[in-house]
């Protein structure tokens, strides 16, 4: 599915998932090998991801939330309607939103590195 979505790209990204036990299984790893060789940044990855730091996933700190917000302003009829606002709301995701997200990242980085991988959520 990433391949049709990225398109000529596809060689380029990189893949970034956390820590969490069904991300380290054999297979995933395996795939994550076969598919981005050294582009992806996980545990045992080319990049490891530092151990308990969800403040660093942009989706984390920010998407899953700030989508959250959105979508259930009023509850979804069913399935389909929760599919279809969560594509809705995540089309209308201003430039400049997630530009600012994506400094909040960079800045989330440097305070990773200032306290050596320990939790620094709190100094944000």
């Amino acid at each position: 599915a990433l391949r049709a979505v990225l398109g000529r790209s596809y060689n380029t990204v990189w893949f970034q998932q956390d820590g969490a036990p069904p991300h380290y299984a054999l297979q995933v790893r395996a795939l994550l090998d076969r598919e981005f060789r050294n582009r992806w940044i996980g545990r045992r990855g080319a990049i490891e991801w530092p151990p308990r730091s969800p403040d660093l996933n942009p989706l984390d700190f920010f998407l899953w939330g700030y989508l959250k917000q959105r979508v259930f302003l009023t509850k979804p009829a069913n399935t389909e309607e929760l599919i279809h606002r969560i594509t809705e709301e995540t089309h209308q995701i201003p430039p400049d939103m997630i530009q600012k997200v994506i400094e909040g990242f960079y800045h989330r980085l440097g305070y990773c590195q200032e306290k050596l991988g320990q939790h620094f959520e709190h100094f944000l």
